[in-house]
């Protein structure tokens, strides 16, 4: 038996095992899979050009039109994105609202606004809620008796699991 041939003997298993586990087939050439799987998300958001600012907004609740809602962020400075700047999107689209060229999934209108803009919508509310912090603030101390203090500490602690 000189003339028999050298045999692999590396264990056929071991083969098999790292195409099932990485989900590879024999068409697949990358080792790995760029992408893990994940629940699809309720809308998808698209990466916004640089400057901008992407948020849905709502058109309508149970059918009927929210006139209110969606004319007081148009005139908050939001505009809606045509759906021919995301043209990935189009299969996500209500077919019955393709006719308006914007991207509208169930009642909610993809917008977008200038990050500045955005940035100063932020600085407003937030200094909107400051002053609302601040009257409840003293509303509360102006209850304050020298007899029966009233402490007004706003600090909270997380812990996990078992405390010291």
């Amino acid at each position: 038996m000189s003339d028999a041939k050298e045999v692999d003997r590396t264990p056929r298993a071991q083969d098999k095992r790292e195409t099932e586990i990485r989900g590879l087939n024999t068409r697949d050439p990358e080792p790995f899979r760029k992408h893990q799987w994940r629940p699809a998300d309720a809308l998808p958001m698209p990466k916004a050009p640089p400057g901008w600012h992407y948020r849905y907004i709502r058109r309508s609740i149970a059918g009927t039109p929210d006139v209110n809602n969606f004319g007081r962020a148009m005139r908050e400075g939001w505009e809606p994105v045509p759906l021919k700047d995301h043209p990935e999107l189009e299969m996500s689209v209500d077919p019955s609202s393709k006719n308006s060229g914007n991207i509208e999934i169930g009642a909610l209108i993809l917008c977008k606004m200038p990050v500045e803009m955005v940035q100063q919508r932020n600085e407003y509310y937030g200094r909107l809620a400051n002053r609302q912090m601040e009257a409840v603030d003293n509303n509360l101390m102006k209850e304050n008796d020298p007899r029966m203090p009233l402490y007004n500490e706003r600090k909270t602690e997380v812990t996990f699991g078992k405390g010291n």
